[in-house]
């Protein structure tokens, strides 16, 4: 499902995979439920920790 896209997602990124909002995407990085970590003032999120977010998802 995520071959092709880089180690290192952005926000726009994220909540175009995940078709949703940018608040609803912070929400998830600020709870916790989305591992990322910020580069300056902007957000970035791994592909494992997509990957491991959307398998917690699933179950």
């Amino acid at each position: 499902m995520f071959e092709d896209i880089g180690d290192i997602l952005t926000l726009p990124d994220i909540e175009f995979l995940l078709c949703i909002g940018k608040n609803t995407a912070l929400d998830l990085i600020h709870s916790g439920e989305l591992a990322a970590f910020r580069v300056g003032k902007q957000w970035r999120i791994s592909k494992t920790a997509l990957i491991e977010f959307t398998k917690k998802r699933k179950n």
